[in-house]
């Protein structure tokens, strides 16, 4: 996974329409809101201008990291996903050995990680310890508290 950024089709749409409307809407109204604070009088004692500015240059850096996530992301399609072993966007069930307790991770990108809804971030300590391991097979992984041991029981989509 050389570089790129693994989402559901559902979640791209929403980076896509968000980096749309920063564009369309945000910048535009960053330009006026200097264009005001410019016509109030002299830029150096101007504080509303240069909150302005400022407010312009944040805009500019998320329209930028947006713009970069968007050039490495890629659609991961249901069909292609390989269950032989956890990988991103696939749903693993695991039994906690510490406590016996069965639960389930739905593996996804940093962006689409939720952990009420059971969906972790493969760059999480436990999505990392889980990604590569196959049904049988015990994932150590290390956290503030310990060293969590989970058996994996199963893999689907």
């Amino acid at each position: 996974m050389s570089g790129f950024t693994y989402y559901t089709k559902n979640v791209l749409d929403q980076l896509k329409a968000e980096l749309q409307r920063l564009k369309a809407v945000e910048r535009p109204a960053a330009s006026k809101a200097i264009a005001e604070a410019r016509e109030k009088g002299d830029l150096k004692e101007n504080a509303e201008y240069d909150a302005a500015k400022e407010a312009q240059g944040l805009l500019e850096a998320r329209i930028q990291k947006l713009e970069g996530e968007l050039a490495n992301a890629r659609v991961m399609d249901q069909g292609s996903i390989d269950t032989s072993k956890a990988s991103i966007l696939t749903k693993v069930t695991v039994t906690n050995l510490n406590s016996e307790k069965q639960v389930t991770y739905y593996l996804v990108s940093e962006k689409e990680a939720d952990l009420k809804l059971g969906k972790i971030s493969v760059t999480s300590p436990i999505g990392k310890g889980l990604l590569g391991k196959k049904v049988g097979e015990v994932a150590e992984v290390k956290v503030p508290a310990g060293v969590l041991k989970f058996k994996v029981e199963n893999i689907t989509v």
